[in-house]
């Protein structure tokens, strides 16, 4: 049997397609960055959390800064690619306010700088029309793959 279709999303998944670690990003993204701070806004196990965090380190998407020297004490920041994730978090948020909170009770707004309430949208960067299933086309790239699943042979 082959393996499965190679996939960015799959790969991504791989680092952050656990509860733990979105809420890691999402607190982190809010400006908590401690430890201490991160169990108590997440309500993970302190072990679960030291294995999630340690795997978001080690993949380039938070850094360790320490900010206490006696006790030695760290914070976690975003890294770039970190900061990459956040529209993600944004559209997760989004969707789960319109087809998960029913009654409209949403637990966060976002405000943009702008003054207004942010509402993410998925644009084209070349014509900035909004993404639409029917309008895109998929060209599988990884060897021996088509749209419907491996090449037979």
């Amino acid at each position: 049997m082959k393996d499965a279709r190679p996939c960015s999303i799959a790969d991504t998944l791989v680092l952050v397609g656990e509860k733990y670690s979105l809420l890691v990003l999402r607190e982190v993204s809010l400006g908590v960055t401690r430890f201490d701070q991160l169990v108590r806004n997440i309500g993970a196990p302190r072990d679960v959390l030291t294995a999630r965090l340690k795997r978001l380190v080690d993949a380039g998407l938070l850094e360790k800064v320490e900010y206490s020297d006696r006790p030695k004490r760290y914070e976690y920041r975003r890294t770039q690619a970190g900061l990459e994730l956040e529209p993600v978090l944004m559209t997760l948020m989004a969707w789960g306010d319109r087809h998960l909170r029913k009654d409209g009770d949403r637990p966060m707004v976002i405000e943009h700088i702008c003054g207004h309430e942010f509402v993410p949208r998925v644009v084209c960067t070349e014509c900035g029309k909004e993404m639409r299933h029917g309008d895109m086309t998929p060209h599988p790239q990884a060897p021996g793959w088509t749209v419907t699943g491996p090449v037979a042979g």
